[in-house]
């Protein structure tokens, strides 16, 4: 079985811990390391407690090849894969400068792996956590061998179907993971909300008995901040300095403003959550039976006529009106009296 609470770098992830942010800068980055580095800290600056890379290459991702089969889809139809690949891929050896400076400001820094390669490159480096994209979910030697790292372990779901996802976590299982998160992911750029289906959350939760949070790709920050309320321990949202940079990810992306509106929305959701409560004595009621005119003593009490159930509380609660109704008055009421039950008498005779 996995943990249901783990931590990366001493900030815990799941069960009663608030929700894990974490901002992907996947192709943002636009080619260049001072924007990479602005990125850094305009996510610290945002609230969120995690900047997550990725690292391939073209060519450890697919061929170049300028066949049908390696046409990118969806929002990136037009472009043949590699050459996609090779735009938005981030040079390796910004790696340990990122890292440098995440650690200053004091902010987690990881990564996406992606094959072999990529693993031994950021073990030698020594990252913190792995996070595993929804289509490398079903290759498992990939997974196996990410698990045998000994990190926590982010996995997305995407596309892949239960029988995948229990796979692949089977794998992890059978390498000693303990540390899992699993991401609900909708693989649309940008995704829906129709196509989000927030409810899987739990049920993945029931399934697995491990953290699971939500990879967003919709726009805005509804979607994510509402995900904390169906048991989301952690959010990843795609992160951009600024509107004006174009990239492969930039058209859904979240700005520093949306990001900082994520981290404190989700914070009030979780705070909002609490746990089961129901008071252990009655509150003060709100209502009450009041005189809504003089009463004389010996007169009876007439529901709409000189008693009625108003606000405020503090006198005879409401629900005795039955009990009221048609007994006398022991002494002159004014005006606005609560009702209390020294002032009811016995039944007119």
């Amino acid at each position: 079985m996995f943990n249901k609470r783990f931590a990366i770098e001493g900030r815990y992830i799941g069960e009663g811990e608030k929700p894990y942010i974490i901002a992907e800068m996947s192709a943002n980055h636009g080619n260049n390391l001072e924007n990479a580095i602005k990125i850094v800290h305009a996510a610290k600056q945002a609230g969120a407690d995690a900047l997550k890379i990725q690292t391939y290459t073209a060519d450890t991702l697919t061929l170049d090849c300028k066949t049908e089969a390696f046409e990118a889809k969806g929002a990136w139809e037009g472009q043949y894969l590699y050459d996609l690949y090779l735009d938005a891929s981030m040079p390796w050896e910004w790696t340990p400068i990122l890292q440098q400076e995440a650690k200053k400001i004091g902010i987690t820094l990881f990564s996406s792996p992606f094959d072999r390669s990529s693993i031994e490159f950021l073990e030698s480096l020594d990252m913190p956590a792995y996070k595993i994209a929804s289509p490398e979910i079903i290759d498992l030697p990939f997974v196996r061998r990410v698990a045998q790292t000994g990190k926590p372990i982010i996995l997305s779901t995407g596309n892949a179907t239960i029988a995948q996802i229990n796979e692949a976590c089977s794998v992890m299982l059978q390498e000693g993971a303990k540390d899992l998160a699993i991401l609900k992911c909708t693989s649309e750029y940008p995704a829906p909300p129709k196509d989000i289906h927030l409810k899987t959350i739990p049920h993945l939760k029931e399934i697995f008995k491990c953290p699971v949070g939500l990879s967003d790709h919709t726009l805005g920050t509804a979607i994510p901040i509402a995900s904390v309320a169906l048991g989301a321990s952690i959010i990843e949202k795609h992160f951009l300095l600024d509107t004006t940079i174009q990239t492969a990810d930039s058209f859904f992306s979240a700005t520093p403003k949306e990001l900082q509106e994520i981290v404190e929305g989700s914070q009030m959701v979780f705070d909002a959550l609490g746990y089961i409560n129901y008071p252990i004595t009655p509150k003060k009621p709100q209502r009450s039976l009041i005189a809504t005119r003089d009463i004389d003593q010996g007169e009876p009490f007439v529901d709409g006529y000189n008693i009625k159930s108003l606000r405020p509380g503090g006198g005879i609660e409401p629900k005795y009106l039955d009990l009221v109704a048609g007994r006398t008055a022991t002494k002159k009421l004014p005006k606005g009296t609560l009702l209390s039950w020294d002032m009811i008498g016995g039944y007119e005779h």
